[in-house]
């Protein structure tokens, strides 16, 4: 296979024959989202005036850049009965699919709960974990007309189910434009605070609080550029979830899917943006070749054709592999945010993934399920960061402290000890610390 044209639609043809095969799928994987000097200091700029001024920063940052012409921060709070106004507000269809997705989100979340646990030894000495939410989170929702009602639920929810006593959200409304279902959402998902803020300057209310908007713990979302770089230049003061790229979806295939629905599945990453990547992995040369022919014949049928048709430039590919084993090998070094396993027998292939964001199984379950309704979380690891990295979930939103309990007869045993390893360090006023309680 090579790159050309075929009807229309460019999209690169690989082969894992070819003797520069490796490089060329280096260079298609490749992604570097590390922001340029300009971005940098734009965003620092932001930071640091947010953080000196406040409430007075995020009203010139907001009218500036979001073409508003507000006052002050009331006029960039939302009310709760704002919120169950636009929740209300939605016609009947829309409110039963939300509160569905909201509920099988929720149900999903509850089982990853961890809990606190502690075990006694012989002596008396009690060692444990224990496991509380954080106080406040914050969460970034893209906003405007590319706005993500999926993105509140997915990040409010299991902040919610973990126990975070304050949720505040921001969401940008350029030119004063309110989505009621991301609105809708938050009033369903239960957050607390809405501030209609958006960018660099929202990230730095978040994590350096205002007057108005309260200091959060840990900054969740996603966001363009100055979004991500921000959140990079303030992890440490407060924790961030992740620095996210492009949407991307892996899908294997054994030949015994409808060619129609695997392009369709390709398009369905591709239309998030240009710099999207959709990738279709088969050992089957001809079910390639229908899944190219339907790409050719669906794509002028979509919306967004113009920027599932540049997506599928820049990043798309149809790769021919020998066999299952290359496939599988593929699915590790890509290491992918979303893998399809459209197979005969998907079960059969889990113990050998070692690394992907999420798993959808089998010829009838779409990655769209999962971006809004099936109930595991869709923010996930992108760029290849699923080698060492998990989807957000409900302990994100919690932290666990160690428990450490010793009897007068556990600290003589562990105070022996201690000085011993204190001393070989020369670290003395430890060793003198752990002996003093050897004399009680």
């Amino acid at each position: 296979m090579s790159q050309s044209p075929t009807d229309g639609v460019d999209i690169a043809r690989l082969s894992t024959s070819q003797a520069d095969f490796d490089s060329r799928l280096a260079d298609l994987l490749a992604w570097e989202g590390v922001s340029d000097a300009e971005v940098q200091q734009r965003v620092d700029e932001i930071l640091a005036a947010v953080k000196a001024r406040g409430d007075a920063a995020l009203v010139e940052y907001s009218n500036r850049f979001d073409r508003l012409a507000v006052a002050s921060m009331a006029e960039l709070t939302l009310s709760e009965a704002r919120l169950r106004q636009a929740f209300e507000g939605l016609p009947v269809e829309q409110r039963e699919a939300l509160s569905s997705a909201a509920e099988r989100i929720r149900a999903y979340h509850e089982h990853q709960k961890p809990a606190s646990w502690h075990y006694t030894e012989a002596d008396g000495t009690v060692l444990g974990q224990q496991v509380t939410p954080l106080d406040r989170a914050g969460i970034y929702v893209p906003g405007g007309k590319a706005a993500y009602p999926s993105s509140v639920l997915m990040n409010a929810i299991p902040a919610h189910v973990a126990g975070v006593r304050e949720i505040v959200m921001v969401v940008p409304t350029p030119d004063g434009i309110l989505n009621e279902l991301v609105l809708a959402a938050a009033y369903l998902a239960g957050v607390d605070h809405v501030f209609t803020l958006g960018g660099a300057q929202a990230v730095a209310a978040l994590a350096f609080g205002t007057e108005t908007v309260p200091r959060v713990d840990k900054v969740v979302g996603p966001g363009n550029i100055y979004v991500a770089t921000a959140k990079r230049a303030v992890f440490g003061q407060v924790g961030i979830d992740m620095i996210a790229g492009p949407s991307e979806i892996l899908v294997v295939s054994d030949g015994g899917t409808d060619p129609d629905w695997l392009a369709m599945d390709l398009f369905s990453q591709a239309e998030h943006d240009e710099d999207a990547q959709a990738v279709l992995v088969s050992w089957d040369l001809e079910h390639l070749q229908a899944v190219e022919a339907s790409i050719a014949r669906l794509l002028p049928s979509l919306e967004r054709a113009p920027i599932v048709r540049e997506s599928l430039a820049r990043r798309g590919a149809l790769i021919h592999c020998q066999d299952r084993d290359e496939a599988m090998a593929l699915i590790n070094r890509i290491a992918p945010e979303h893998l399809e396993l459209s197979v005969a027998n998907p079960e059969g292939w889990l113990p050998e993934i070692r690394h992907a964001g999420a798993i959808f199984m089998g010829r009838y379950t779409a990655e769209a399920l999962g971006d809004y309704c099936a109930g595991p979380n869709h923010v996930l690891p992108t760029s290849g960061t699923a080698r060492f990295s998990s989807p957000l979930g409900v302990y994100d939103f919690q932290k666990r402290s160690s428990i450490i309990h010793c009897t007068s007869q556990g600290a003589a045993e562990l105070g022996k000890i201690a000085a011993t390893l204190a001393r070989g360090e020369a670290l003395t006023a430890h060793a003198r610390s752990a002996e003093y309680r050897l004399k009680a």
